[in-house]
């Protein structure tokens, strides 16, 4: 019995890790569409930030500077899509889906020279507990500090939107630009922030999966995680707690699709790596389908276009 509940202990403990990417990703992504900005480009983003952190990690030999290196870079492929959406008034739906192309293109010439390079060891948090602790020390020890911080993030992020003078700012924003502007409230500044947020969230992602996670650079590692991270959002009705239970969810059916071809389960290998993705799809649907709901949480003015009257 001991052995099934530590079993079950270490499962679980897998299943938050291959959660951690996703929540990061969304949660940045919320505040960035919380401010009526819709950003297609998360995936473009997380790759450099995989890339970046990887690369720096070689040629530094410092984890510290490879993390925050990771966040710099979905902070600089950010502002390019702030510039080209807040100020030179670009289509948000366009230039998003041109970041990610060239977020993929760029990680991948870049990517060449690191190719079989082993990853390093990351370092993790209260590891004697894990293994001394029944059950829960699996589950709460023996993990990353980026995980810990993933963990707490959703639930931050909602004080922050529902309890701060600036998460109501961020709101108004999102709701009506027009009406923030007129009670002096620089809406381009606030736009600006959220999406260079996003982008540091972003990068922070990717570099979970090229240090943390899979420590080493595959080529498109990320593997369509930002779309999910898109999906999340909106199907979540953009809360921070429902945005973390779905990605506990699809942290489940990733670890259990693993699972499913250790144990020689016949069906094609394509859709056991499909599976995490489909199901996340359908149990989002499923729970997010009180449409009324959804348009009332939905920011007012995302994807459009703000105008300042002069």
């Amino acid at each position: 019995m001991s052995l099934d509940i530590s079993f079950i202990g270490v499962l679980i403990g897998s299943i938050m890790a291959s959660s951690v990417p996703l929540i990061l990703a969304a949660s940045g992504e919320l505040i960035t569409e919380r401010s009526g900005v819709l950003n297609l480009g998360v995936e473009g983003m997380m790759i450099i930030g995989a890339i970046a952190g990887f690369a720096l990690m070689v040629i530094t030999d410092n984890l510290f500077i490879a993390i925050i290196g990771s966040m710099l870079s979905g902070v600089i492929i950010s502002l390019i899509f702030g510039f080209l959406t807040q100020s030179l008034l670009t289509n948000h739906v366009a230039t998003g889906l041109a970041l990610t192309i060239f977020g993929i293109g760029l990680s991948a010439m870049i990517g060449k020279n690191f190719v079989g390079i082993p990853g390093k060891d990351f370092p993790i948090l209260f590891s004697s507990l894990r293994e001394s602790i029944p059950f829960f020390g699996p589950i709460l020890f023996g993990h990353s500090i980026v995980l810990y911080f993933a963990f707490a993030l959703p639930f931050l992020t909602n004080y922050f939107l529902k309890k701060t003078k600036l998460g109501l700012v961020v709101r108004a924003v999102g709701d009506s630009p027009v009406s923030a502007s007129n009670q002096g409230i620089n809406v381009i500044l606030v736009r600006y922030c959220c999406i260079l947020y996003g982008g540091g969230m972003c990068g922070l992602a990717g570099a979970y999966l090229s240090l943390i996670y899979t420590p080493q650079w595959i080529e498109n590692m990320t593997a369509g995680r930002g779309w999910i991270a898109l999906a999340l959002v909106v199907f979540a009705t953009w809360s921070p707690i429902k945005v973390l239970i779905g990605a506990i969810i699809f942290g489940g059916i990733s670890i259990l699709q693993l699972h499913m071809q250790a144990v020689g389960f016949r069906i094609p290998v394509q859709f056991l790596i499909a599976l995490p993705y489909l199901m996340t799809i359908i149990v989002l649907v499923v729970i997010s389908r009180d449409s009324r709901k959804i348009k009332l949480n939905t920011p007012t003015s995302l994807g459009r276009i703000f105008y300042k009257e002069k």
